[in-house]
């Protein structure tokens, strides 16, 4: 199965999401596609560079903001949620949202026609969310270069639960669902 992240097919637009674990970034920069405003606090040591972002989309289409603290990040967010010159705005969340301020975020998607993406640590997360997905890395031995990712929804407010394999592919701009390994044609098991 293949699926185009123009729009993203698994994030309800007009809402807000979130999505933790170690491959957040990667689920991130899929999501974004060729265009996202992408709001990270200034004190965090690493930084996001777009050009590292080239195989999911046009690095040119990435906007960066530099917020001083996370009271300045989600006023940031909202008003990009709210103008919805973006189509996709990523807010990295550094300590726990309060109902009111997840809420704030839902009603400024929904005011600007925006989808936006909240990264937060494993763990924490908002009542508000709509969604909230667990991004991990698999490695898969038979690839060296291996993008295959564990996405798996563990909050849902309008869908199912459930867990998908999937692997992008830089040429086609697609990302495909797949077995998990172990489980591929030619694995012990499975039929060739």
């Amino acid at each position: 199965m293949r699926l185009s992240l123009k729009p993203q097919p698994f994030l309800r637009s007009t809402r807000v999401h979130e999505v933790c674990g170690p491959a957040a970034f990667a689920f991130a920069a899929l999501c974004a596609g060729k265009q996202a405003f992408w709001i990270r606090e200034a004190w965090l040591a690493d930084i996001v560079l777009p050009q590292g972002m080239e195989a999911y989309g046009a690095p040119s289409g990435i906007l960066l903001a530099r917020p001083a603290s996370q009271i300045d990040a989600l006023a940031v967010a909202e008003e990009a949620l709210k103008d919805g010159a973006a189509p996709f705005v990523i807010l990295e969340i550094t300590r726990p949202l309060d109902l009111r301020e997840g809420r704030r975020l839902q009603l400024a998607a929904k005011a600007g026609g925006t989808t936006g993406l909240c990264i937060i640590p494993e763990g924490m997360g908002s009542n508000a969310a709509e969604t909230r997905w667990r991004a991990t890395p698999v490695f898969d031995p038979d690839r060296e270069d291996s993008t295959l990712m564990r996405w798996e929804s563990i909050k849902n407010k309008s869908g199912t639960l459930g867990v998908w394999y999937v692997r992008w592919d830089p040429q086609t701009h697609h990302l495909h669902v797949v077995p998990p390994v172990g489980l591929q044609p030619g694995s012990a098991g499975l039929p060739e």
